[in-house]
């Protein structure tokens, strides 16, 4: 039988793990199957799972508490034909998964069931079943009954258990002018690492985590365009493959976001350093840019720190030939598969092979290293071992994409030193060049002020003022990071149009209603009609509530007006010209002795007057900006140098400041006036009072739309009653004896405010 490299693994993994753990591999057990696993409500309604067997089943049992979930084993069994991973919550249940692992003693069926709060469980087995139920209480086994075994887990079994950290929830696209997004969505963070392929295919491989059966699927994205075509997702053992076909030119970065990956795709030199995140409109945001990152005044590549290395999963060999020594363990960010190790004088090149299989890495020893390891580690993450064992043998590490390179802290140091005096010379041999860099937006001086940090020591800048151009001249590396840095800062700055406006809207109402009424009589012997009495023989009675300004228009119907009505009651409502209406009546004897007049008026007047102004002006980012319009109305002020004439100003004004946020709203302080005469209401010189309006605020307003910074509004209602005393309060009768008047008189301001950035796509890049 001809055995191949892939059929050969397995064979040098056990006999790796039995030559470390020191142990004698056991006699095969027949070889059994899972028929299905199963949950269902049990009577306390927190669930049961159900393991079905094709025989009596063998099991252990051990519970991780930091992660809730119980853990059962079963030996010299397969995981049958059933769907091995249960994601439906139920009860205390979130989710079984079933796996078989193949180890010394034959296989090793898995069953983890992951629990959603802390409950107590037990077991039970009917014939070919093993029931496992959950019941309230502390996390634990509540059947004493039970032991609770601790198996010692061969470390190629750990990893493969300890692999699923992480669930793929979701795989969306988004297709924008400059670049192309695929957004992964987890359950938690993972570590993952990413190959850009030099075939048009980049690969993500999100480590220990599983996909859902709906997202095992291929989406075709070319219509829209871009530079993605299409997007595989699948399961590769206990890791998940993200496959995307693409541009043979495009690149791809990936950004992590909380539990979400966002891996963007786009052509190198073509992305604007502007784009980084996400508005709150949904629109995209004006970015933090970044250009470049310093280390030293020479033209290096970035390098990046251990921590960083470890957190994207990836090193680029640029990185990995200038990466120092690091015990990679030490980070707080572990998080690769977790194993248990048990070892007592084992040579520390196996224990590299073993934790290599482990994390499915390429590890290559240096000739220097030696030594033998004891150590004794439960439930800790690969990586963190690794570190641990690096940094007792005072050993470091160098990682290149998929191999890991171990050798001596001192040698890996030399190395870094001799490759830091490598690159320092080839920029100091590098050739100068000299680029004109046209600037149209900003003054060429302010920027080379600005870029002036990013020349090496043998750069130069000047400037031109003719042309507003910057000249200048270093080496290649350093002038495309001033040239990137130019571009970014050499951008249009954006220009609002604020424009507000003030409603003013003002009702009124007035009616008054009153009587003026009176007559005389007379009995005497003039008018024949004398009391015949000796006293009083003569009686005369008239009206004395009469003035020389009373209206008596409308008292008689033969002369316009009557020199003295005689009025006994005098109340009259305000009409005349224009305003109310009056009637007049009058009563008299033959003989004129006795002689009655009234008069009725009333008047009734409502209004309602609307203003609306609507200053606007369009100005620069962070530059403030004024409108008025209005009138200068003279007043004299005497004083001992005589009698001078000032102006008071009463306008309209819009004076606003206005700032373009990141995210492409506007951020304003504004001061609205709106002043004018009122001759109504003059001093004792006759000039006209100023009504003053005004509305001052600072406010964030997204582009376009409108606010209502402020409004007043005001009612006066008044209600007046004059009337003769005493005879002014009998009932029915006394509205002869009254004068009644009521007024309402109401008044609104309102101000909006609306900004606009009319050179948005050109300033923000969108």
């Amino acid at each position: 039988m001809r055995l191949t490299p892939r059929a050969f693994r397995p064979i040098f993994v056990r006999a790796l793990v039995a030559m470390a753990l020191t142990g004698v591999p056991a006699q095969a057990a027949p070889v059994g199957t899972v028929e299905a696993v199963t949950v269902e409500e049990g009577a306390s309604k927190l669930g049961v799972v159900q393991i079905e067997l094709d025989g009596p089943p063998t099991y252990s049992a051990r519970l991780d508490k930091a992660a809730r979930r119980l853990i059962v084993e079963l030996s010299g069994v397969r995981v049958g034909k059933f769907e091995p991973a249960w994601t439906d919550a139920r009860g205390v249940i979130g989710g079984v998964l079933s796996q078989t692992f193949e180890g010394e003693t034959g296989p090793l069926t898995r069953v983890t069931i992951s629990l959603t709060r802390d409950a107590s469980y037990s077991f039970a087995v009917e014939e070919n079943r093993l029931l496992v139920s959950f019941s309230e209480g502390a996390l634990g086994v509540s059947d004493s009954r039970l032991p609770t075994v601790e198996t010692k887990v061969r470390p190629s079994e750990q990893a493969s258990e300890g692999a699923v950290v992480s669930r793929l929830l979701d795989v969306n696209f988004s297709h924008s002018p400059y670049r192309d997004v695929v957004e992964l969505e987890l359950d938690t963070r993972t570590n993952f690492r990413v190959d850009n392929g030099t075939s048009g295919r980049s690969t993500l491989i999100l480590r220990g985590a599983v996909v859902p059966p709906a997202l095992v699927r291929t989406l075709d994205v070319d219509a829209f365009g871009g530079l993605v075509h299409k997007i595989s997702s699948f399961a590769d053992g206990q890791d998940v493959v993200i496959h995307v076909q693409r541009e043979a030119a495009a690149t791809s970065s990936v950004e992590r976001q909380g539990n979400r990956l966002l891996w963007s795709f786009y052509k190198p030199g073509t992305l604007p350093s502007s784009l980084t995140g996400v508005a709150r409109d949904g629109r995209e945001a004006r970015k933090s840019k970044t250009v470049t990152t310093e280390h030293t005044k020479v033209d290096l590549p970035v390098v990046r720190t251990a921590e960083e290395v470890m957190a994207s999963g990836v090193a680029t060999s640029e990185e990995a030939s200038a990466f120092g020594p690091v015990a990679l363990g030490q980070a707080d960010n572990a998080a690769g598969r977790r194993i248990d190790l048990d070892l007592k004088d084992a040579d520390i090149h196996n224990v590299l092979r073993l934790i290599g299989d482990v994390a499915r890495r390429n590890i290559v020893v240096a000739d220097e290293v030696k030594g033998r390891v004891t150590i004794r580690l439960r439930n800790v993450p690969w990586d963190q071992a690794l570190g641990v064992i690096l940094q007792a043998k005072k050993l470091g590490m160098v990682e290149q994409g998929n191999m890991i390179r171990v050798a001596p802290l001192d040698q890996l140091q030399k190395e870094r030193e001799l490759e830091m005096e490598r690159r320092k010379m080839a920029v100091q041999l590098a050739p100068i060049e000299t680029r004109l860099m046209p600037i149209s937006y900003a003054q060429a001086s302010d920027v080379a002020q600005r870029v002036t940090v990013l020349l090496s020591s043998r750069g130069t800048i000047a400037v031109d003022d003719r042309t507003n151009t910057l000249i200048v001249r270093d080496v290649s590396g350093a002038l495309d990071q001033v040239e990137e840095l130019t571009r970014a800062l050499d951008t249009q700055t954006p220009q609002v149009l604020v424009e507000a406006r003030i409603v003013e809207a003002t009702s009124t109402y007035l009616k008054d209603i009153g009587i003026q009424w009176g007559g005389s009589g007379a009995m005497s012997a003039a008018t024949g009609n004398p009391t015949g009495l000796v006293f009083p023989n003569s009686i005369g009675v008239v009206g004395g509530a009469s003035d020389a300004n009373t209206p008596t228009q409308g008292m008689s119907p033969f002369t316009p007006t009557v020199p003295n009505p005689n009025f006994a009651v005098n109340l009259p409502a305000t009409a005349g010209t224009g305003r109310g209406g009056a009637l007049g009546l009058t009563f008299g004897s033959i003989d004129n002795n006795v002689n009655l007049a009234v008069r009725l008026s009333a008047a009734e007047s409502s209004g309602m007057l609307r203003i609306l102004s609507s200053p606007r002006v369009l100005t620069l980012d962070n530059l403030e900006a004024k409108i008025s319009q209005g009138t200068l109305i003279p007043f004299s002020q005497v004083s001992a140098q005589g009698v001078q004439t000032v102006f008071q100003e009463a306008k309209l004004q819009l004076l606003v400041r206005p700032h373009v946020t990141a995210d492409g709203s506007v951020q304003m302080r504004v001061k609205i006036n709106r002043d004018e005469p009122d001759f109504n209401q003059t001093s004792a010189r006759g000039d006209p009072t100023i009504l003053k309006r005004e509305a001052q605020t600072e406010l964030l307003v997204m582009d376009g739309h409108t606010a209502v910074i402020g409004g007043i509004f005001t009612r006066n209602t008044g209600r007046n009653l004059d009337q003769v005393p005493f005879f002014g309060d009998i009932p029915v009768l006394g509205v002869l004896f009254q004068r009644r008047r009521s007024s309402d008189t109401r008044g609104e301001l309102v101000i909006f405010i609306t900004p606009r950035i009319v050179n948005r796509a050109e300033a923000l890049g969108r």
